[in-house]
């Protein structure tokens, strides 16, 4: 279970990135929050395939529903904007380490994948709202870019918490 590190780690990438590369620009940024919200929406409809639980099937359907909603606000914020994402390391780290995790988490089952799907929940987020708190909102320049990672902080910061107490729930 240990090596299950969780997506954290990749996201933990966007803090050296923004270090490496002065500051991501908000082609970047989009591109980083677009891609951490995806991730957490396959990792949800993963759970809703898999687990049988009751806490973590609604709170994969919360997933799913927050982080697809706020993509969706984001894309059309882009749109209107004129603003084509841009792909970068920290994305691109993101997505190789989702794609490792689900499939290490296929060979799971029952208590030992709500454990898993669960623990790296609120890993992930903690470091999500650590990055988009630190790095990410401080860097954004458009205004209504930097307004919409604050709204999503706030949803974030709660999916952190609602996951914290699942995890209780579930030693």
């Amino acid at each position: 279970m240990r090596k299950l590190i969780g997506f954290a780690a990749a996201l933990a990438l966007a803090i050296p990135f923004a270090a490496e590369a002065a500051d991501p620009n908000d082609a970047q940024i989009a591109h980083i929050a677009y891609t951490a919200g995806q991730i957490d929406v396959t990792a949800g409809e993963q759970a809703l395939k898999k687990s049988k639980d009751k806490q973590v099937r609604a709170f994969a359907e919360e997933m799913v529903r927050d982080h697809q909603a706020v993509n969706k606000q984001a894309l059309a914020l882009v749109g209107k904007l004129k603003v084509t994402p841009e792909d970068n390391p920290t994305s691109q780290a993101l997505s190789a380490d989702a794609a490792t995790k689900l499939k290490t988490y296929e060979g799971l089952s029952g208590k030992a994948f709500d454990k898993a799907y669960i623990d790296n929940e609120v890993a992930f987020h903690k470091t999500v709202n650590g990055a988009l708190s630190s790095t990410l909102i401080p860097s954004a320049q458009n205004p209504e870019l930097k307004a919409l990672l604050e709204t999503g902080l706030k949803v974030f910061t709660e999916h952190q918490t609602h996951a914290e107490q699942i995890a209780q729930a579930l030693k």
